[in-house]
């Protein structure tokens, strides 16, 4: 039987999500949620480029609560709007209705003590009043650098290292990377991740979610931050890099353990490809990959690619639909968080048809 579901969002990826969700056999979508009043009241395939679905859009919380859907799939804006997204995702919850959601990144692993305990408090109450559970993912960090890594990790006797890359030219990205990352400002700025606390709270859930996995209590979470400049004009989507002005950053995330870094999270993220020539590049351009030192050493890499070759887009649909594809899982799940750790191998049921 397939699941009933009400996706909520219709931004980049809720769009992409949902015109998978109308032709999948394991699926059905019984509502879509918004909170764009600009959006209220019309069918969802206008909005998402589609035909008429005989959908309507709408922001009544409670009318979608009484479709009694099987799972809500929650694409929702970023932790930055963290008391919008935990006031409206309680509300599913405590109707007794699982999330599964793109949207706080930091509660892919709940119990990291970089969370603030106003994040994470009023979910776990909202799961226990409804019996309900609550799934987050993302790329990454998400399954890029937490499903990954752990099932390599799987094939190991020993692991000396293990270290997730994202690898990805920004150029066509049009989100904000100035304020948050820094690129296109001077270098003097301090953007919003480089700040240590924000990057591991923000980034780094993943680190202590492996150390978990492999049974081990890291010593502590470090970072690096560098910024390369660029000394010519560099074009992107949202307009020109100027000479001065940072157009790559590179970070780590390091887990260190016995005085090591032994699980390490990396980011290289360029604006145009001849950015920053001396960092590291994956073989396939625009990738995710793990470096694994042990016994066996494993390299991995992932490149997403939407139908027209975007990898932005192709990353995105990923994203979306490894939070789908989990609702099966999470439905059989114990009510309350909900990790990659608790989840069975998920091989997309009806992806073949």
């Amino acid at each position: 039987m397939s699941k009933r579901v009400v996706v909520w969002g219709t931004g980049f990826v809720g769009k992409m999500v949902i015109a998978e969700v109308l032709q999948h056999p394991e699926f059905e979508l019984v509502g879509v949620g918004v909170s764009n009043l600009e959006k209220v009241g019309r069918d969802v395939g206008e909005l998402c480029g589609l035909g008429p679905t005989g959908i309507i859009a709408t922001d009544d919380v409670e009318g979608l609560i009484a479709l009694a859907p099987d799972a809500v799939a929650h694409y929702g804006p970023t932790a930055a709007h963290a008391d919008d997204n935990i006031s409206l995702i309680g509300r599913f919850l405590r109707a007794g209705i699982d999330v599964v959601s793109t949207a706080m990144t930091p509660w892919v692993w709940p119990w990291a003590s970089s969370n603030p305990p106003n994040w994470i408090e009023p979910i776990e109450r909202a799961c226990a009043d409804g019996r309900a559970s609550c799934f987050t993912t993302g790329i990454d960090p998400g399954f890029a650098n937490d499903l990954f890594p752990m099932t390599l990790m799987g094939l190991c006797g020993e692991v000396r290292s293990v270290r997730a890359l994202e690898l990805l030219d920004y150029a066509s990205y049009t989100g904000d990377y100035e304020t948050e990352m820094g690129i296109g400002r001077p270098p003097e700025e301090t953007s919003t991740l480089e700040i240590p606390e924000i990057l591991v709270m923000a980034w780094g859930g993943t680190v202590p979610m492996i150390a978990e996995a492999a049974g081990i209590e890291l010593d502590d979470i470090t970072t690096t931050w560098e910024k390369w400049v660029t000394d010519k004009a560099i074009p992107s989507a949202k307009g020109v890099i100027e000479p001065g002005n940072v157009a790559a950053i590179r970070f780590q995330i390091h887990g260190n353990y016995r005085g090591e870094p032994r699980i390490v999270l990396e980011h290289v993220n360029r604006i145009g490809p001849d950015a920053a020539p001396d960092w590291p590049r994956g073989n396939t351009p625009e990738c995710y990959r793990v470096e694994i030192d042990g016994s066996p050493t494993i390299i991995q890499e992932t490149a997403f690619r939407s139908t027209a070759g975007d990898p932005v887009a192709g990353g995105c649909l990923a994203t979306g639909l490894r939070a789908l594809n989990a609702i099966p899982a999470v439905n059989a799940s114990p009510p309350g968080w909900v990790t990659a750790l608790d989840l069975p191998l998920i091989a997309g049921r009806g992806s073949i048809r």
